[in-house]
């Protein structure tokens, strides 16, 4: 099991593919009633304070996932292109490292 997590957690579509799903998660449970603060009665600032996170999200949640999304297409096309050529992965050296230095464990 703990083998099994170390080689998702090193994947190369990870970071990635977790910004995209908590992305999803957090639209979905907007639209499950995330916004039931504002039919309760509030003083104003926690209202407004509430109203500016919310509108922070909205805005920057979807530049995530689309970023997450373009990494994603990027990293496939790559590894897809090197596949083609029959050269080593996309993402690594000839010693297996990766190009980017992202190593996690040793």
């Amino acid at each position: 099991m703990v083998e099994t997590l170390k080689r998702v957690v090193r994947n190369e579509y990870f970071p990635a593919a977790a910004v995209l799903t908590l992305v999803v998660l957090f639209w979905v449970a907007g639209l499950f009633g995330g916004l039931s603060l504002l039919s309760r009665s509030q003083p104003p600032i926690a209202t407004l304070t509430w109203l500016l996170f919310v509108y922070a999200a909205a805005v920057l949640t979807p530049l995530a996932g689309i970023l997450a999304a373009a990494d994603l297409l990027r990293r496939w096309w790559r590894n897809r292109r090197a596949a083609k050529a029959g050269t080593a992965k996309g993402g690594t050296r000839n010693d297996g490292t990766p190009k980017d230095g992202a190593r996690i464990w040793s």
